[in-house]
């Protein structure tokens, strides 16, 4: 069933939106809206003041849905979180006060600042859209998807995030310094005050509810999911990993492929679409061996050179 015009010009209003205040990186926000649209969350690691937190408060701008902003430090706890049951005295109970993670786009700001006791209450939000308080289960609202921020230069009071946990994150990007031309229209954007809080909601949070139910519908050829397999197993059998990406970055690679193919305006998904989305998709959930970090071997040329490997399907069927 081909892209109805409706849902076309829902997300070309968003990316509009995005773009009018993320100068020069149309391409990462098409990866972010992947991200959105497959149902999945995002890692945004970068150096800082390179737009990170901008880009997501615009996404969350963008839709008339709750957006709230976790500031991770060592100091902040799983409940800050999650949310607590409070007891009320007069009527003799227990009720549950949730947490900033009850909204639909939740911002985990340095998240890599967070302990490691704290990074895990996470494991269920991400995996399970509920949280678990006191014996009690609380489903998030739908859509949810988290978008957490990390700086990768900055190693004084940190966690690393485990593996577990990354294997969670649909992709993992990073936005770079802007081109000279573009970093100046910046600078004359910011005269008249932030961009981002000038900005106007163009749909609703259930319209992209809809849209996911949608990209679920995309078609992907045999070949093409056989053409994705084969990419996922060689990161298991390359020499220089010592643990290789897992059967949910399969599904999370396919997925992340419709909707990429979605936002093309095509109902189907092309080997083209797998072999961009690849690097985003499992870099981080690669654990290489460390004789081959000594070689200065990097996650990231390991899927290059995989996918210069592995054939690509010429021949196609619908």
């Amino acid at each position: 069933m081909p892209v109805s015009s409706e849902s076309l010009q829902t997300i070309a209003a968003v990316r509009t939106n995005l773009e009018s205040c993320i100068l020069g990186k149309s391409f990462e926000i098409q990866l972010l809206l992947t991200a959105l649209l497959a149902e999945g969350h995002i890692l945004i690691e970068d150096v800082p003041g390179t737009g990170k937190t901008q880009m997501i408060k615009a996404l969350a701008r963008s839709m008339s849905g709750d957006y709230r902003r976790v500031q991770c430090n060592p100091d902040i706890l799983p409940s800050d979180i999650t949310g607590v049951s409070v007891f009320h005295p007069r009527e003799e109970r227990f009720f549950f006060r949730p947490g900033p993670v009850m909204t639909n786009i939740l911002l985990a700001d340095e998240i890599n600042r967070a302990t490691t006791k704290t990074q895990s209450a996470l494991l269920e939000v991400m995996e399970e859209r509920n949280v678990t308080v006191d014996g009690e289960t609380y489903e998030l609202p739908k859509p949810f998807m988290l978008c957490a921020t990390q700086n990768p230069i900055d190693f004084e009071g940190t966690y690393m995030l485990p593996e577990a946990q990354l294997d969670r994150f649909m992709m993992k990007i990073s936005l770079g310094y802007p081109d000279a031309a573009t970093e100046r229209n910046l600078l004359r954007q910011h005269n008249d005050g932030q961009p981002v809080d000038q900005l106007q909601p163009v749909t609703r949070m259930d319209k992209i509810a809809e849209l996911q139910k949608e990209v679920r519908n995309v078609f992907i050829d045999d070949a093409v999911a056989d053409y994705l397999l084969k990419i996922v197993r060689a990161t298991r059998q390359h020499p220089s990993v010592l643990l290789g990406a897992s059967p949910r970055a399969s599904l999370s690679l396919m997925m992340a492929g419709k909707a990429f193919a979605f936002i093309q305006q095509r109902d189907y998904v092309l080997p083209d679409d797998i072999k961009v989305l690849s690097p985003y998709v499992l870099s981080h959930r690669i654990i290489l061996r460390p004789e081959s970090r000594l070689d200065n071997v990097s996650a990231e040329s390991v899927v290059k050179q995989i996918l210069q490997q592995v054939q690509v399907p010429v021949a196609l069927e619908r």
